[in-house]
């Protein structure tokens, strides 16, 4: 199976830049896709053979997530069930016979770190939802993450040290997910590779390929033996950041 996951900075937009030639160009199991920025109805987006889950903020043109499959659920859950976490359309859940598929929008800490504190109750409260999940299958959890979890995944880690994304808080948070059980597929796999999945849109950052790795797939370590490839497609456009992806037999 087939399985991508994008930031795609606004559904809307990116509809605009290529996306439904990516999407069906790929021809993928699941797309997961974060930062919707929009309501239900304010875009059509036909895709046969796909059962698609849409999930909304409260606020308009902000946040949000959706997932296009071509296998049906058993189940789905959209938020965390915890009210303070479920008005910004970040966590779709989708449940199958053999694995769970999380398609997740972690918050953003912002600029000084405004709202790391909120981050950090996110951080707990989801890693406490996984280990749950677990305990009774696989998860494969996928999405703008909001964080570069070691020094190869960005290129100037010295210089934002303390910048939302790559502060010892928000890495320590991640650190503490693996330790529960779970693998980050793409640096299990290639341990040395240096490559990003979002750049800024100032600077040319993309051009120069200044940027940051902060899109993922993690599981639950016992299905990582099933993990085929875990890639990064850094040449789509659309948006400031590009798709990743796992091939995975499951």
């Amino acid at each position: 199976m087939k399985f991508i996951s994008w930031n795609v900075n606004g559904f809307r937009a990116c509809l605009n830049k290529g996306f439904k030639d990516f999407f069906n160009s790929e021809d993928a199991d699941f797309v997961c896709i974060q930062e919707t920025k929009m309501q239900p109805g304010q875009a059509e987006f036909e895709a046969p053979g796909y059962y698609q889950y849409w999930y909304s903020a409260e606020k308009k043109g902000y946040s949000g997530t959706a997932v296009f499959t071509k296998h049906e659920p058993i189940s789905v859950k959209y938020g965390l069930g915890i009210p303070e976490h479920d008005t910004e359309g970040r966590i779709i859940t989708l449940e199958y016979e053999s694995f769970y598929l999380l398609c997740v929008y972690t918050p953003n800490s912002q600029r000084e770190l405004a709202r790391l504190d909120y981050r950090m109750l996110w951080e707990d409260a989801l890693r406490n939802y996984m280990q749950e999940l677990d305990s009774k299958k696989a998860v494969i959890y996928c999405g703008d993450l909001n964080v570069a979890h070691n020094e190869i995944d960005l290129k100037n880690p010295k210089t934002n040290h303390f910048s939302a994304g790559f502060s010892d808080e928000e890495r320590g948070k991640f650190s503490e997910l693996l330790e529960c059980g779970f693998t980050d597929t793409y640096r299990k796999l290639y341990p040395d590779r240096v490559e990003y999945s979002w750049w800024s849109y100032m600077f040319r950052s993309r051009e120069k390929n200044v940027g940051w790795r902060i899109d993922y797939f993690v599981v639950s370590n016992r299905i990582m033996p099933k993990v085929k490839d875990s890639f990064i497609l850094g040449d789509v456009m659309g948006s400031d950041h590009c798709p990743v992806g796992i091939e995975i037999e499951i």
